[in-house]
């Protein structure tokens, strides 16, 4: 299987027109770039009110599946997806309040609110140059940390913490018999059905 070749570039706009080049593996990134690179997937481009307006205008760069506009890219050339976005206001939302069933005119539940106003977006997947050295692991589990940090955790720490692998609380006891099967009182190293 040909593995995808990702541009190798500063930010989302030089991925997108003058990549410095492209690779497939971190350490043939990091050759081509010189320094440190971390594999990223950033919005590029502006916003498009439709998804048929952003195939048109990405014509050729993205797979598109419009009949009669079919494009199919090789595996190599696939740097780019299209993500449906909702428009960010000027303050934040909050959540809906909850309803209360209404029985009314054959319907138990009031009519939902208006869906969001969404854009698409291009989304490239690229190798990064230049990023600041990732920050230490903290070796507590983030629910430990965040006990022990009374006053909360600021956005970043929090943000690592998410992308940290998962560990558990202790480590797990190896299984030596199932659910349904006992050791043979008279020769323990035999396992049996109990049924």
């Amino acid at each position: 299987m040909t593995a995808v070749l990702y541009p190798v570039a500063a930010n989302p706009d030089e991925a997108f027109r003058t990549p410095r080049g492209r690779a497939a593996r971190e350490r043939e990134a990091r050759a081509l770039a010189g320094e440190a690179v971390a594999f990223v997937t950033e919005a590029v481009g502006p916003a498009y009110a439709t998804r048929e307006a952003a195939l048109d205008a990405l014509a050729g760069r993205i797979e598109d599946d419009r009949p009669g506009r079919s494009v199919q890219l090789a595996a190599e050339d696939r740097i780019l997806a299209l993500v449906e976005q909702v428009v960010p206001h000027g303050r934040k939302r909050s959540a809906p309040a909850p309803v209360q069933p209404t029985f009314e005119s054959g319907r138990r539940w009031p009519s939902p609110p208006p869906a969001p106003e969404t854009v698409w977006r291009a989304m490239i997947s690229y190798w990064r140059v230049g990023l600041p050295p990732p920050r230490p692991e903290s070796r507590d589990q983030a629910r430990q940390a965040r006990r022990k940090a009374r006053g909360g955790v600021d956005q970043e720490t929090l943000r690592a913490y998410t992308r940290q692998p998962l560990r558990a609380v202790k480590p797990q006891q190896p299984l030596d018999i199932g659910l349904f099967e006992t050791r043979l009182p008279e020769a323990p190293h035999i396992v049996v059905p109990d049924e």
